[in-house]
């Protein structure tokens, strides 16, 4: 019983310390905060094959995943610590340090540190410390025979102790929980932006009547900013002050320079419907949105630096240390690659960038869709390298021609008669030409396709259906404008992007 009451001092020494470190860094710096510091640390050293299979297997649920093995592997070490400080206290105070000395470590070696960094970490190591001595007397009292007790204290009502220690084991782990919920509160809190963005000087065209207006179940022409997937390496969301924060452009450029966010605004703008969809999206997936950006265009801010030299690559930095590498030639061959500041009529939001961010038509995310952007850098990839590009992944990457079946549902059952096959498909800089599906085998149909925004943009489709009673096996491809079809061999996501064939099965009733 003692070794046990040892171990649960361990855990809570932990648990009080990781909390009031995370209330800390909500105040401080949220990426400080000992788990997501650790777990951010673990994010970078995984091998690119793990990652992979994470993201197949977890989806937008690996961060989570991984936030909680780093609290599992954590409680662990630290009951072994409680433990082993029932002879020697300072072994356990030692193994807890370590503990806090990683999270330290870990905040320390990110790419954009500072000291401020470090305090999560010093308030997690003297609580956690205080608490684990303070509780470890307890239990060590709790374990004594009452009448040892009543000897070495003179107190004939020192038995109770077993219910001191309860009742301090419970105050610790519910003041735990409160500082902690604090905190995650705190750091989760998106602030609601009033900006006032200006008209851009090269404005969209109204978007069209899209098909979900008739076809139930159909993804809408235009994504809701609530809805646009969102796919990034970071465990907390940075939260930046736009009254500070600025763009750098450097590297390979005759005339470097800064920007604030007013003087960006005050450039010409352009407004563009542009869909983007992640290199990680699995066939069928839901990592593809639309939407309407307002931004600079690339090329105007890197032609007021002038090149210098030969480039062959825009180093992009996000306030984190994050960087993605896109290739220059893409940036320079007509597309509307840009700074964006607004996404459907409003700012960006936290989690899609705010204040500003890129947008590359045609390229996935990951060598194009910079958020949190805060430095430009005229470079080549023989001098740096990028986050992914560290990790071996291609450096040009092309969104490979898709399409997706949004309703009927996969392994869903519906009523017999006249009904809709219907979805969205994407060609990115491309086009799509058309859409055809194929039902049980049979021959491919083609759809009737929704209103056409432009070559960056996807389609709806949607093809009637008499639906008979039985099983049936729905599949789709995509052609492009170009007459390229949608691959039939479903690739791994990485680094090339899907590219297979989606198929269902529904049950027709």
């Amino acid at each position: 019983m003692t070794r046990l009451r040892l171990a649960l001092t361990g855990v809570l020494a932990a648990v009080a310390g990781i909390a009031v470190g995370h209330l800390v860094a909500a105040f401080a710096a949220p990426s400080a905060s000992p788990v997501l510091a650790i777990g951010s640390t673990v994010i970078d050293l995984t091998p690119t094959p793990l990652k992979e299979w994470a993201i197949a297997h977890f989806g937008t649920n690996d961060k989570l995943v991984l936030q909680g093995s780093v609290v599992v592997v954590t409680l662990a070490l630290a009951a072994v610590a409680g433990i082993l400080s029932r002879t020697r206290r300072w072994v356990g105070v030692a193994l807890i340090s370590a503990l806090v000395v990683l999270a330290g470590l870990a905040a320390a070696t990110r790419p954009a540190f500072r000291p401020v960094d470090l305090l999560p970490a010093v308030a997690t190591l003297v609580v956690g410390v205080a608490t684990l001595l303070g509780l470890r007397w307890r239990a060590l009292a709790a374990s004594r025979p009452v009448a040892d007790t009543v000897q070495s204290t003179g107190r004939p009502d020192a038995g109770p102790s077993r219910r001191g220690f309860v009742l301090a084991s419970v105050g610790v782990a519910v003041a735990a929980g409160l500082v902690a919920t604090a905190g995650q509160v705190r750091i989760g809190a998106q602030r609601v932006r009033s900006l006032v963005l200006p008209r851009p000087a090269s404005p969209a065209e109204a978007l069209p009547t899209g098909l979900d207006r008739t076809v139930p179940g159909i993804s809408p022409l235009q994504t809701p900013t609530a809805d646009f997937y969102r796919v990034d390496t970071n465990l907390t969301v940075p939260q930046v002050d736009v009254d500070t924060w600025t763009l750098e452009v450097d590297g390979m450029v005759e005339n470097p320079f800064t920007l604030t966010f007013a003087e960006l605004s005050a450039m010409p703008l352009i407004e563009r419907d542009i869909t983007m969809t992640c290199v990680s999206n699995e066939v069928g997936g839901g990592y593809v949105g639309a939407a309407r950006w307002l931004g600079v265009r690339l090329t105007d801010v890197l032609g007021r630096a002038g090149l210098r030299g030969r480039p062959d690559q825009v180093l992009s930095t996000a306030v984190d240390g994050f960087t993605i590498s896109t290739p220059l030639s893409v940036v320079q061959d007509g597309r509307d690659a840009m700074i964006a500041i607004g996404m459907n009529g409003k700012s960006l939001t936290d989690v899609h960038g705010f204040p500003a961010r890129l947008i590359t038509p045609g390229l996935y995310g990951f060598v194009g869709a910079t958020k949190w952007l805060t430095k430009l850098t005229l470079t080549t990839y023989a001098q740096d390298q990028a986050y992914w590009t560290q990790r071996q992944w291609v450096t040009d990457a092309p969104i490979k021609t898709s399409a997706r079946i949004d309703t009927p549902a996969p392994l869903s059952t519906i009523k017999a008669g006249r009904t809709a096959i219907g979805g969205v498909a994407w060609a990115q800089h491309r086009g799509v030409g058309k859409v055809e599906v194929q039902i049980d085998g049979g021959d491919w149909q083609q759809t009737r396709l929704g209103p056409d925004v432009n070559i960056d943009y996807w389609r709806q489709w949607y093809l009637p259906w008499d639906a008979k009673p039985g099983l049936h096996r729905i599949a789709v491809r995509a052609v492009d404008r170009e007459g390229q079809v949608q691959s039939n061999e479903r690739a791994t996501p990485f680094p090339s992007g899907a590219s297979g064939i989606q198929e269902v099965v529904v049950t027709v009733a």
